[in-house]
């Protein structure tokens, strides 16, 4: 059936509010959550016909017609439907369908989405892959192209790369809504031309740059990066941060993901100091299958927000209007008002967000958290399940690490800080026996090691983390393993590590914990070594058995899989390893594992 016109869509949504036409829903007498003006205005009608809103006002009964559908608001809050202004779909560990099938009920209905995580592994053909499977969705799901693909060319290896010329070209497809996040931002402050020709790229074709400025530095650097052109940023934890980037005409995005909880500590920017909320937006980033089963996702920001010290009003409005504003999209979404599309939350509760029916696009598709539509799985390529290679069997050897010192000597050590995206740059005086630094349970030092998985090479980069609490032998490996997606294996003993790698191996990615020399927890992601095809809820269980797995060797962390993760990622200071080796992000180089003799 063909779609209608512009002109004929105008045309039936004024004839609709006008009572020529009749609507096929009405909902009615509900507390309409408007949030252009920030008012709450009892005993509202909405009319809508196809995916718009035609109507918004006290009495919609001329645009009933004999086969209307009357939804009974019953002084219930109208809400507009939840955006998330920033995230990886990858970090579910579920593809687009899957997703959308798990947050759907809590009252997403747009999300907008960065998927890096792929694009390091396959390059634009698998960025292509889910933004076609994004434009068959029942919510809205816009695509950023990523922008730094490497994150850091020259201290990392990745699979494939994107540059300008990708990025033109990306910018014409449907669905893509600017720039991923610019995670270079030394580059960027550096004049480098390549960061700054996507940039112009993206503003050519009048799109949103997305920033990325994990500095605590807000000195010259942080000007220079602003001025490149970053137009928001979610890497702030403080509220000088926030206030800063509010400050320089950027939108402050505050995080409340799975590990990443940055909304507590930038909320006193707007409670305490004031400033307009309408330029600060809330989001998720990353968000783990089992957080999106078990405790939500937008719904989830907006109640912790508002147990922060928003209010309701606020803490929506940053999650909806104010995401919409800033992705120029008010004229299609954000609000309850004629010609957007119906994406309305009937809430029984406002302060706890009590969701009892979901409408997307004009269709019913949630009541009372269960799902009134059925979405069909989504079929990926052979290519894209087939992305683990090692060129070799990983041994223990492999995870030696020579000291060419009878004494003491400074390690260079990862810290790891619970729930935040940076990590400290420790040093520890070690012992080495044999010619080589040994894991120390006593003072929580592990071996850490990349495994080179996308050229086949056989390269094993070992260094050493602190933080992870292991008290047992354990091994554990990971191919969610940002940005680059080499595997990660970290662990107390070699044989261990060497298990969990080749193990991972055979099942084409994923995460597995190896105890004593058995798997005691695994999630198979044969996506890219990213993602699963299955329902979210079978992934979370099997999630559940890897984050068992690190409580078993002995680790407490909040969401250690995800903090395990980032540990690659050389664009976050301070301390990271790459399959290339140990860099000091602060100073943007390779430094050694062992620093000097004592």
């Amino acid at each position: 059936m063909e779609e209608p016109n512009w002109l004929d869509l105008k045309k039936q949504l004024v004839d609709c509010a006008m009572g020529r036409l009749p609507a096929e829903k009405v909902i009615k007498n509900g507390q309409w959550i408007s949030v252009q003006s920030g008012e709450i205005i009892p005993n509202i009608d909405v009319a809508i016909i196809g995916e718009k809103i035609a109507y918004v006002g006290e009495n919609a009964d001329h645009t009933i017609g004999p086969n209307t559908e009357v939804i009974e608001a019953n002084n219930k809050y109208l809400v507009p439907g939840l955006l998330d202004a920033h995230m990886h779909v990858e970090s579910g560990m579920v593809t687009v369908t899957e997703f959308v099938r798990a947050v759907m009920a809590g009252g997403t209905t747009g999300i907008f989405i960065d998927p890096h995580e792929i694009a390091n592994v396959f390059g634009l053909k698998g960025v292509k892959l889910m933004v076609d499977e994004a434009s068959i969705q029942p919510i809205h799901v816009w695509t950023q192209i990523p922008s730094c693909v490497p994150s850091a060319p020259g201290f990392e290896t990745p699979g494939a790369s994107i540059g300008p010329e990708e990025v033109a070209e990306a910018m014409t497809w449907d669905g893509i809504i600017g720039l991923g996040e610019m995670m270079n931002f030394p580059g960027v402050a550096n004049s480098d031309e390549n960061m700054l020709a996507e940039i112009g790229e993206t503003h050519l074709a009048n799109k949103v740059v997305g920033g990325h400025y994990a500095s605590p530095d807000l000195g010259i650097p942080f000007h220079g990066y602003i001025a490149g052109g970053a137009e928001d940023d979610h890497e702030g934890t403080r509220p000088e941060d926030a206030i800063a980037r509010v400050r320089q005409g950027m939108k402050a995005m505050l995080r409340y993901g799975s590990a990443w909880h940055d909304v507590k500590d930038q909320i006193p920017a707007i409670i305490e100091e004031g400033l307009d909320s309408r330029n600060f937006i809330l989001c998720t980033d990353d968000s783990h299958a089992e957080t999106l089963i078990n405790d939500g996702h937008m719904d989830r920001v907006v109640r912790h927000a508002i147990s922060m010290g928003l209010s309701p009003m606020q803490a929506i409005q940053m999650s909806t209007i104010n995401t919409a504003t800033h992705f120029g999209m008010t004229r299609e979404i954000g609000m309850i008002a004629p010609g957007r599309f119906a994406d309305i939350l009937i809430v029984s509760d406002l302060e706890e967000l009590i969701i009892d029916r979901v409408i997307s696009k004009g269709i019913t598709v949630s009541i009372n958290g269960e799902l009134q539509i059925e979405l069909p799985p989504y079929p990926y390529p052979e290519w894209a399940t087939k992305s683990v290679n090692f060129g070799k069997e990983i041994t223990a050897e492999d995870f030696k690490l020579p000291a060419n010192s009878n004494g003491n000597v400074t390690a260079n050590v990862i810290g790891v800080i619970e729930n935040e995206a940076p990590t400290k740059h420790l040093k520890f005086d070690l012992q080495p026996e044999n010619g080589e630094l040994l894991i120390d349970i006593k003072q929580d030092i592990l071996k850490i090691a990349v495994v080179e998985r996308h050229t086949g090479n056989g390269k094993v980069t070992v260094g050493l983390v602190n933080g992870f609490g292991f008290t047992e032998n354990c091994g554990i490996a990971t191919t969610v393993a940002h940005d680059s997606h080499q595997m990660i294996v970290v662990g107390t003993n070699e044989e261990d590590m060497a298990i969990a790698a080749n193990e991972l191996a055979k099942i084409n990615g994923g995460q597995i914990v190896v105890k004593n020399g058995e798997i005691i927890g695994f999630v198979d992601l044969p996506i890219a070594g990213l993602m699963s095809n299955e329902r979210a809820e079978i992934v979370a269980d099997k999630a559940r058995t890897v984050l068992d797995g690190f409580i078993k060797c002995g680790c407490n962390l909040n969401n250690p899989n995800m903090q395990l993760s980032l540990l690659a990622l050389v664009v976050i200071p301070e301390l990271r390893i790459s399959d290339l080796g140990l860099v000091d992000v602060n100073e943007f180089k390779f430094i050694p594992v062992i620093d000097q003799n004592i």
